[in-house]
This record gives structure tokens, C-alpha cells and sequence, in this order.
């Protein structure tokens, strides 16, 4: 009762007078966003594939599909061309006196991850007043709430960049942190993966970086949902997963896709200092054969797994 309060505290503030104490919030209930959203401050951001947002969406939503926030295919982690993002949030009508809030659709936990890294994307680019729709468009749907079809016409910004290098590592970045006991690697692959049972097409061999800790993207969701769990739970699942605090946190995945919701919740929810994310991730990381490793399967499993793929 006492979080329930302090949100809707926050809400009328924001709409007896702005929006920008609210617009903190790194996740929204749609009723806060169908409230939020009559603000001319607010942009609903919509990530969904065009034709899913042509069917529907909510009303005043513009349409930025995941797919232009991510990078080539043999590395969709890597971040587009900053002058290509520059491009894209200008088109968006975003600047810095815009509340951004990024929708996906909500089918599960692994759909957060698109918002999760979309948010973290404009985070870099140095925009701060940003949400999430807790549950994408399938809670807002569940909520009764209204969609339509149209598309907005928006006037574009001359938002100018400012990179934020203290949320993002670089590959040579993490290869000098490996084995740093003050750095804490954390693998947000379901375990299989972290293992070294199962990889990636992007990634050249199985395993993960040496000395990093799973913790699985899913962990932070309501069972079978893509609704994230209250900022006490959070803290309470990062106590029992992390219970050594450290200096600085580098999460990573295969293609900076999980990672973006373990960065999420650790930075913006737990409110963890000094977390960052490894955008391009095992799909980059793999690809030299020189980079510490753990769990990797001998080369004699490495071929009949390859086997396997081709016969079986």
C-alpha cells in the first residue's frame, strides 16, 4: 500500500502541474500511462512490427519497430550508427523535454527485453525522462483501455546527442574487468546457454565469459507474464542472485537483448550505481577464440552438436 501510494502521490503532482517529477518512473501501469498520456510532454513509443501497430495501438502511439534500434544481423547488438539513432529520435519528435515511454507488445518476459533496450538506447543518447508500459500493449488491452489507428503527424526535433559512455562496455571494456573482483560479469542467458549447452547462431562457440554469474532475464516477472515484479521484489531477487555488492556490474546475453532487461532491473529498478551493458555480447564476444571462456564443450561435443544440427 505504501508503493501504491507514493505512485499515485506522484500522478496527481504530475498532472496538477507537470510531468517531469513523474516521468522519473522507469515503469508505468497503463492507467498511469492513459493518464500521462494527455500530457503534450508525452511520447508513447511503439516498437512493434508496422503491422501490428496499424491493426492497433494506443492512441497518439508513433511507430519506431525494434528492428531500427538494433544492429547488422551477424551482430544485432552492436548499436546502429549514432547519427542513424540521431536521426530516428528526431523523427520521433523526442528531445530533452520529452516524456518517452516505450511499448512493446507484451507476449512475455522476452518481448520486455525489446523496451528494456530501446529504453537503455535512448538512455545513451542522453535522454533521461523515460518509461516502460509494465506489460506492453497486452496489459493495456487487458485493461480495456482504448486504441485506434491512426497515425500522428509529428514534427520532427533538432535533438543533438550526448552519449552517456558510464551505461555501456565495450568489448575491451569487459576483457579488461574479467577476473577484476570488484567487477561483477552477470550472464543474462537462461541457463542452458550460460552452460554452454545450447548457443546462439550469431555466437562461435558455447559457453560464457570467464567468471561471470546467470542471472536470468526472466527472473524479474510475474510467472508467465511480461509484468515486472515491484521494485521490493526486485531488491529481494538481487540480494539472493548478487549478494556480493560490487564496484560496477556488466551485464551481458548473446545479442544485447536480455541483457538490456538485467541492466533494467538492476540499474533502474534495484537503483544499483554503476551498471553497465555489453551491447554486442556473446555474438561478438565468441567470435575470438582468445577471450576468456568458461563452460565450453570440448571440441569432439563443439562437431557433434554441429552434426546434430545438420541430421538431426
Amino acid at each position: 500500500m505504501k508503493f501504491l501510494s507514493a505512485r499515485l502521490g506522484a500522478l496527481v503532482l504530475a498532472c496538477g502541474a507537470t510531468t517531469a517529477a513523474w516521468a522519473a518512473q522507469p515503469l508505468l501501469t497503463p492507467a498511469e500511462l492513459d493518464t500521462a498520456r494527455q500530457q503534450p510532454a508525452v511520447r508513447v513509443i511503439d516498437i512493434r512490427p508496422p503491422d501490428a501497430y496499424a491493426a492497433g495501438h494506443i492512441p497518439g502511439a508513433v511507430s519506431a519497430p525494434y528492428a531500427r534500434w538494433r544492429g547488422p544481423a551477424d551482430n544485432p547488438g552492436q548499436l546502429p550508427p549514432l547519427d542513424t539513432l540521431t536521426q530516428l529520435v528526431r523523427s520521433l519528435g523526442l528531445d530533452q523535454d520529452t516524456h518517452a515511454v516505450v511499448v512493446s507488445s507484451g507476449v512475455d518476459s522476452t518481448d520486455f527485453g525489446a523496451s528494456a533496450r530501446v529504453y537503455w538506447s535512448l538512455k545513451y543518447l542522453g535522454l533521461r525522462n523515460l518509461s516502460v508500459l509494465n506489460g506492453g500493449l497486452k496489459a493495456w488491452a487487458d485493461a480495456g483501455l482504448p486504441q485506434d489507428q491512426v497515425a500522428p503527424s509529428v514534427v520532427a526535433t533538432a535533438f543533438e546527442p550526448k552519449p552517456d559512455e558510464s551505461i555501456i562496455a565495450t568489448t575491451e571494456q569487459v576483457a579488461a574487468q574479467v577476473g577484476n573482483p570488484q567487477t561483477q560479469l552477470v550472464d543474462a542467458r537462461p541457463v542452458d546457454f550460460y552452460l554452454g549447452k545450447v548457443k546462439a547462431p550469431t555466437a562461435q562457440v558455447p559457453g560464457t565469459i570467464q567468471g561471470a554469474v546467470n542471472v536470468e532475464n526472466g527472473r524479474w516477472f510475474k510467472p508467465g507474464t511480461s509484468i515486472f515484479v515491484s521494485p521490493d521484489e526486485a531488491r529481494k531477487i538481487a540480494a539472493e542472485l548478487l549478494p556480493d555488492a560490487k564496484a560496477e556490474t556488466i551485464a551481458f546475453c548473446n545479442t544485447g537483448h536480455w541483457a538490456a532487461t538485467d541492466w533494467f532491473a538492476l540499474s533502474e529498478i534495484v537503483g544499483q550505481k554503476n551498471v553497465r551493458m555489453y551491447p554486442e555480447s556473446m555474438a561478438e564476444w565468441s567470435q575470438d577464440p582468445n577471450r576468456p571462456m568458461e563452460h565450453v564443450p570440448g571440441r569432439g561435443s563443439q562437431i557433434l552438436d554441429k552434426l546434430k544440427g545438420v541430421f538431426g
